[in-house]
């Protein structure tokens, strides 16, 4: 006659006893999934959100171009400041890989306000500034509202209006045609730009033809700054010969740029933010997976009547240990299940009310149930290895 075998506990059987388990104190099940989906739903939300908003950065700079570079005046050796000269921009346009050149010249006496009535000292941080009228191209901008300068509106008071400098004075779409005093006479509103995102200083600014600045405001045709759209396989060998070719005899007082630099290092300092708010979640996590383990070891204490009972008809050891391992491993999954959901949705939700593609990875979710998972089997070893030691006698005669 074959020695008596000890029973085996199916996979089935240990999610089944797990489940019943559970569903015995759902309160209590509740509170400490909570825990766990909160850490999770957190992670996911923040990376979720942070690749979603780079995703859109990166969208920015495949749809503006990396290839354009901006120069202005810096200051000479003495500390004054440069100037720069009036041919540079027809001399930049010889170089063959340059595509697009344009300037602006500051008005920096000018003033623009919504009427002739407002005092002096409310600006609103509004700049004036007189643009050629290849601009708009070179920077490739867009019109919101209303039409851009031409060789007929940019020798008179014409004036087109940034996108929050629009919002500031309070003209909107239906307002174009409406005037506004700039630098002490009356202009004519005849555009609105859409936002500038790689110039992000022209969406608090009015832009003025040049010829107009020269017969209205004493412009003296200072160059502020210098747009150049080169050819995106050249950008690096223009960038070389830009102020050199801006400014011959001084080439050391022009400062050099890359407007899409801004965007690029927006991005990187978002990852930044990144590691420390995931580094928040994985706290969060962290107090989910101590409230588990916390049920786990109540949960013994409390059913030591059914431990012992188990092991009386049979139950080994290593069947309670699996039993009480099983239950955190279910609780765990519940709580992470329900924080990859709430990450997604927040994530989504966020996304579109800013307008941004959403850009969850794949990793971020396969991750979050990973780290479920492995919180789960820490918070629950203990207990399930406590539970297992428990003599049968011992069990019964404590409950």
């Amino acid at each position: 006659m074959s020695p008596l075998q000890p029973a085996r506990l199916l996979a089935i059987d240990v999610v089944r006893l797990a489940a019943y388990s559970l569903t015995a104190r759902p309160l209590r099940v509740v509170l400490s999934a909570l825990g766990i989906a909160i850490g999770i739903a957190a992670m996911i939300a923040v990376v979720g959100i942070s690749t979603s908003s780079r995703a859109q950065l990166n969208q920015l700079l495949r749809e503006l171009g990396t290839n354009l570079l901006s120069a202005s005046p810096g200051t000479s050796l003495f500390g004054e400041a440069a100037t720069m000269p009036p041919e540079s921009v027809a001399m930049l346009g010889r170089i063959p890989e340059v595509q697009r050149v344009s300037a602006i010249g500051a008005l920096a006496d000018a003033r623009i306000y919504r009427s002739n009535r407002i005092p002096a000292s409310q600006s609103g941080g509004l700049a004036v500034y007189a643009a050629r009228l290849d601009l708009l191209q070179t920077l490739d901008a867009t019109v919101a509202a209303g039409a851009w300068l031409n060789e007929a509106t940019a020798r008179y008071p014409a004036v087109v209006l940034g996108a929050r400098a629009a919002a500031r004075l309070g003209i909107g779409r239906g307002l174009i045609g409406q005037p506004v005093w700039l630098g002490g006479r009356w202009f004519t509103v005849v555009g609105i730009l859409a936002p500038v995102s790689l110039v992000p200083m022209l969406d608090l600014g009015a832009l003025i033809g040049w010829p107009a600045g020269e017969r209205y405001l004493d412009f003296d045709g200072d160059i502020t700054t210098l747009y150049v759209r080169a050819a995106p396989a050249a950008v690096e060998t223009v960038r070389a010969i830009l102020a050199p070719t801006a400014n011959p005899e001084a080439p050391n007082e022009v400062d050099i740029s890359r407007p899409s630099d801004a965007l690029a290092a927006e991005a990187a300092a978002d990852l930044a933010f990144t590691g420390l708010l995931l580094g928040l979640g994985a706290v969060a996590l962290l107090v989910g997976g101590i409230g588990v383990a916390n049920t786990m070891v109540i949960g013994v204490l409390e059913r030591r009547a059914e431990i012992g009972l188990r092991r009386s008809q049979g139950a080994t050891r290593g069947h309670i240990r699996l039993q009480f391992l099983g239950e955190a491993l279910l609780l765990s999954l519940l709580g992470g299940g329900c924080g990859v959901v709430i990450g997604a949705l927040v994530t989504m939700g966020y996304a579109r009310l800013q307008g941004w593609p959403v850009d969850i990875p794949a990793w971020v979710p396969l991750g979050g149930m990973a780290a479920t998972l492995l919180i789960g089997a820490v918070a629950g070893l203990y207990p399930a290895i406590r539970a297992a030691r428990l003599a049968p006698t011992e069990a019964l005669s404590a409950g």
